[in-house]
């Protein structure tokens, strides 16, 4: 049996700008972190001929089927004919969180089922290998109106700033912080779920269409990234960082309309009137969680004010994706990317 573990992440600026049709001719870049919530995906060799079919699939549902093109689960479909396994498996789906809340799950998800699959033929990729490939079979393959941070987090782990260069070529910069700044910045993150669950994929596709209209606030939205990292890596008041989230958060709703709505903005405004900073509808809009900055002495009042609410506690800088379990020994393959850290695919 092989398990994988691959985070999701939260972002705090750069949102939208990292997809390949702005930064192909604009660049782009996102500041964020893996989180300590994630997926799992069990992998498990079975005999097929023993059996009425040779592929069981396990998530929300049970596929049993014996030929791909029958799979009616697309991502893990794909997947597995991405790397070229057509029978003799059983594939668990399990996760601490639910999809369509803005939280990167859909691309953890094909991240780890990558690391699962790869690990089951014995075989070691690197994690921005891993990243690249899940960029390419949902924007290519699965046609998904998607970015390539969610792919990259979920990958690499880490508090990162992410740089998006035309290829795409990512280049991943840790953000240096010390523990004592790391617990400093965990204790003014409050994370609520808005009781709203949405697809993004018609969002994104909207947003990426207005590209071109919204340049100037995507370049915007691209230098608080800079301005994001130098208040964490600094020694002031991190009250700074929740100010800045706010602007964020104005210039965020002013790419599109349906980013928000009456109810996602009460609960802003709640929360903001009860001592939050700022705060950041995670994901592309329309619903999911809410990310709210609140110093430690202001945080029963929001969490007072929200207390019709789910609170979901995160701590950052959760690891990349990994290979939790593998009782099989591994036939190691070259890694075709230099190691992580700050570096380029």
């Amino acid at each position: 049996m092989i398990i994988s573990k691959t985070p999701f992440r939260i972002s705090f600026f750069g949102g939208g700008t990292d997809y390949p049709e702005h930064f192909n001719d604009h660049g782009g870049a996102v500041l964020g972190t893996a989180i300590d919530k994630c997926t799992y995906l069990a992998c498990t060799r079975f005999y097929s001929k023993l059996f009425d079919y040779s592929i069981r699939l396990a998530y929300r549902q049970v596929e049993c089927v014996n030929d791909l093109c029958a799979i009616q689960h697309a991502p893990l479909r794909e997947c597995l004919r991405w790397v070229g396994i057509s029978e003799n498996i059983e594939i668990d789906c399990m996760a601490e969180l639910p999809s369509s809340v803005g939280l990167g799950t859909s691309s953890s998800f094909v991240v780890g089922v990558l690391n699962a699959l790869y690990s089951f033929q014995g075989r070691v990729v690197h994690p921005l290998d891993l990243a690249h490939q899940a960029i390419e079979i949902e924007r290519e393959v699965l046609h998904e109106a998607v970015g390539c941070q969610d792919q990259a987090f979920a990958a690499l782990g880490g508090f990162q700033l992410l740089e998006f260069r035309r290829g795409p070529e990512i280049l991943a910069h840790r953000v240096p912080l010390s523990a004592a700044r790391q617990f400093e910045f965990e204790q003014h993150l409050l994370m609520v779920f808005t009781g709203i669950r949405r697809r993004a994929s018609h969002l994104a596709e909207r947003q990426v269409q207005r590209v071109a209209q919204n340049f100037e606030r995507l370049n915007s939205m691209r230098r608080m990234v800079d301005e994001g990292y130098a208040i964490l890596t600094g020694s002031g008041d991190l009250t700074a960082f929740g100010q800045l989230l706010h602007r964020s958060w104005e210039a965020k709703a002013s790419l599109d309309a349906a980013i928000s709505n009456g109810v996602i903005n009460e609960i802003y405004r709640a929360g903001r009137e009860a001592g939050a900073s700022g705060g950041k509808l995670l994901g592309a809009g329309g619903g999911g969680f809410m990310l709210f900055f609140v110093a430690p002495e202001n945080r029963d009042a929001v969490r007072a004010a929200l207390a019709h609410l789910e609170e979901v506690p995160v701590e950052i800088g959760a690891a990349g994706t990994k290979i939790l379990h593998n009782e099989h020994a591994l036939r190691v393959a070259p890694m075709t990317s230099p190691a992580a850290g700050d570096q380029a695919a």
